[in-house]
This record gives C-alpha cells, structure tokens and sequence, in this order.
C-alpha cells in the first residue's frame, strides 16, 4: 500500500456522495478507512470540501474515484511539497480521456490562464497535494475544486506541480456535460473577481459607472451643442437615447460598486478575516 510504504502516519477518508451500486459495502470492509457519506450527489467540490474540514493531517491529498489516477504517484506530490511548495498538483500530461474532454479541457485551461496568469498546466486533475493551513478560510462552492490552486495563489500561496499518471475509465460513467462546463465558466470569472476586486469591488464597478456616465455624458453634451448651434434635427436620432441609457447604466454601476463595497466588508468583518493571509511571524 502506497500510504504505509511512506512510513508516516496517515488517514484515509473516502467520501461517498449518493452512489447507487456497492460502493458503501465495499468500504465498510477496508480499514483503516473513515467513510462519510453524503445524503444525495452533491457534486465534487462538496465531496472534497466534506472530506477536507474532516481531515486531521497536516498534508491533505485529494484523489478521484474513477480508478484514473494511480496513488503510487503520491509520493511525488510529497517530495515536490518537500521543496517548499504549500500546494502540488497533478498534471496528466498522457491523458486518456475522450477527444471531446480533450478540447473542452483546453479551452477552460486558455481561459483560465488569461485570467489567473498561472503556471498549471491541469487545474482539473483531482490529484493533489495540500499544506494544511491552505484550507483555514476557504470554503468551497460551485464547481470551485478546478480552482483551489487559483485561489490559494492570489492569497500568495506557492504553487508547484508534477508529471502523474493518467488511465482510461473503465468503470462507471463521466456526469460531465455541457451544464457543466457552463458552471465552471461562471465560477472561473467569480474566482477571478474575487481574486482581482474582493478588497475593492467599487474600482470595477464604479470606474465601469464613471466611464459610462462619462461617454454618455458626452453624447449628450455633444448633442446639446449641435441642437443649439447647428440647429440639427434631433428626433429622428438614436444618439441621445443612447447617451441617457449609459448615464443611467453607469448610475447603476456605481450604486452597485458601493453596495458591494459595503457587503464585502461586513463580509470580512463578520468572518474575522481579511483580504491577506501571513505565512508566518518572527519575534526578534
């Protein structure tokens, strides 16, 4: 067993999210195991973040159920971490997936890089290693499991990676689709909002406002100048409909901006957090 050949104390805790087939049996047969179990599927960023808050250690490793990912690759993950990275993450550089998983999983992996600018080659592979302290504020929601390596980077967190195997899915059917993928897209510019603007969400929203007000602004004042001066026709034109529509649109921005600016603290306030984290301190 890859756990006991590392010759450090380790727990093993398998999350079953609603299966339908023999699963819950079989692990009631396995020890040393905890097992919890999740009233319906809740997805897998629950799966995760249930067994995550459970886990003891001072390593947390995360790995599929799918049989796709070898756990004799753990001990890679642990000497990468070892080099004083905080979180390692698999990347299947031989992917034996579906063409169609293929393309989606490079096109979110485009994206995610043009907005978090990070170095992951495989922000999907569930297969990673984490230092306890990456999980002491943060929750996770959505389809967010993709982005804990973005997330804990915009908190300063190091993050490295590494080489593992990939297998093909022999059993069981993938509950990826289309819904899916929308999901993460969505979450994917969450993350990115809260990793750029949580701390100052009125430099979004209220300099998207200003900018409007001002285009508007000027339409209309441009629109005055040739009424007045140049005694154009008006009513047939479109331009000062346009110019009122972005003053009240950037009006709504900026009210937003002050609204989230508001509730991201209380947010902040309420949880006893902030926008930063220490790695540690020295008392000289």
């Amino acid at each position: 067993m890859v756990c006991e050949s590392l010759g450090k104390p380790f727990e093993i805790i398998f999350i079953d999210d609603g299966s339908t087939d023999g699963t819950r049996k079989a692990c009631h047969r396995l020890s040393p195991l905890l097992l919890i179990e999740l009233r319906k599927n809740f997805g897998q960023t629950a799966a995760f973040d249930a067994g995550i808050k459970c886990a003891r250690g001072e390593v947390i490793i995360t790995l599929d159920g799918d049989l796709q990912n070898d756990p004799s690759d753990i001990p890679l993950l642990l000497t990468k971490l070892d080099e004083g990275y905080d979180v390692v993450s698999g990347w299947r550089f031989n992917r034996k997936d579906s063409l169609g998983k293929h393309i989606s999983s490079r096109i979110a992996n485009m994206l995610r890089k043009l907005l978090f600018k990070d170095s992951i080659h495989d922000s999907g592979c569930a297969l990673k290693a984490y230092r306890r302290e990456c999980f002491e504020f943060l929750d996770l929601y959505g389809e967010m499991h993709r982005f804990i390596p973005a997330l804990l980077m915009i908190q300063g967190f190091k993050i490295g990676e590494v080489k593992v195997a990939h297998f093909p899915r022999v059993q069981g059917k993938t509950k990826y689709n289309w819904k899916r993928y929308l999901k993460s897209i969505v979450d994917m510019i969450l993350v990115w909002f809260w990793g750029n603007f949580s701390h100052r969400p009125l430099h979004l929203f209220g300099g998207a406002g200003l900018f409007l007000i001002g285009i508007g602004g000027g339409l209309i004042l441009w629109m005055a100048i040739e009424k007045i001066f140049f005694a154009v026709e008006l009513a047939s034109k479109i331009w000062p409909l346009i110019g009122v529509f972005m003053i009240v649109t950037g009006l709504q921005l900026f009210t937003v901006g002050i609204i989230t600016d508001i509730l991201i603290k209380t947010y902040y306030r309420g949880y006893d957090r902030m926008n930063y984290s220490i790695r540690t301190t020295h008392n000289q």
